[in-house]
């Protein structure tokens, strides 16, 4: 597996590729990977000749006192959980090379302008998804992928993606994978491993009420709001569960919506303990 840190090491080996007719798969990641992200990636092997990963803890989608520093890392069994999978290169820039201006700062961004990125996690980190934009936008630049894949349990996140490559006219196919969950139901994420043990225990209200909310809506329930309601009566009763938000919204444009019709997302954001955690399914009816 080649290790890039440099977007020309990166721009010259995937034009190697170009020539070759090789198609190339992108899995962007924040790094301290586990199988959700390696999910990622044995989808892209399957679908493309070669699957290009990022590793980089990108600054522009952390807001003040938010974890950019305390963010786990560690890039060694990163590159081999990578090379197990099949990866053919990771790109593990410094914050400089993708920010030449200094400091993780950048005076250009990309930036959805509508309600889209104002809900969910947008109404409590209201600058995350223009740094996402931003730093997928330049990945895309840099890697040129046909093909770029997102896990589903940042669904928001997929969504506001899928929503930039239409209004920018990228021509990448977006592929969402599902999400990846413990034994026990708990969504797969780097942030687990801040939760102590008795948190981790906690944790497990998050996967019960999205079990809940897929139970009422396959036993015909339509009204949104008792949906809600009975996931965050569930939350409650976890002393150490704290609610962001427990939300259900058109799975498409992340409008808020009252009735379970179509394509609906049920989401929630929820800190146990100081680590906070987000899960979500898709519910039609």
């Amino acid at each position: 597996m080649i290790i890039a840190k440099t977007v020309e090491e990166v721009r010259s080996q995937v034009r190697e590729w170009r020539k070759e007719g090789l198609t190339v798969g992108l899995v962007p990641t924040m790094g301290y990977l586990h199988e959700g992200h390696a999910s990622l990636i044995d989808k892209a092997v399957s679908m493309c000749d070669r699957v290009v990963a990022s590793d980089f803890v990108n600054p522009t989608q952390f807001g003040p006192g938010e974890d950019l520093e305390a963010y786990p890392r560690d890039f060694d069994h990163d590159c081999q959980l990578l090379e197990a999978h099949g990866c053919h290169m990771v790109f593990h820039p410094s914050v400089d090379e993708m920010y030449p201006d200094g400091n993780g700062k950048t005076d250009t961004y990309i930036e959805i302008l509508d309600d889209m990125p104002k809900q969910l996690c947008g109404k409590t980190r209201p600058i995350h998804f223009r740094g996402v934009c931003t730093v997928v936008g330049k990945l895309f630049n840099i890697v040129m992928p046909d093909k770029a894949f997102f896990g589903q349990k940042d669904a928001q996140q997929l969504a506001i993606i899928r929503r930039m490559v239409r209004d920018l006219s990228y021509g990448i196919e977006i592929v969402g994978c599902p999400i990846v969950r413990e034994e026990d139901g708990l969504a797969k994420s780097s942030r687990n491993t801040y939760l102590n043990a008795e948190e981790r225990q906690a944790a497990l209200v998050l996967s019960q009420a999205i079990r809940m909310a897929e139970k009422m809506t396959a036993e015909g329930e339509t009204d949104a709001e008792k949906v809600l309601a009975a996931m965050r009566e569930h939350i409650e009763k976890e002393p150490l569960a704290k609610i962001d938000y427990v939300s259900a919204v058109d799975g498409v444009t992340m409008a808020p919506v009252t009735e379970i019709k179509g394509n609906v997302l049920i989401a929630m954001a929820v800190y146990i303990g100081k680590t906070r955690l987000i899960d979500n399914c898709s519910v039609n009816a």
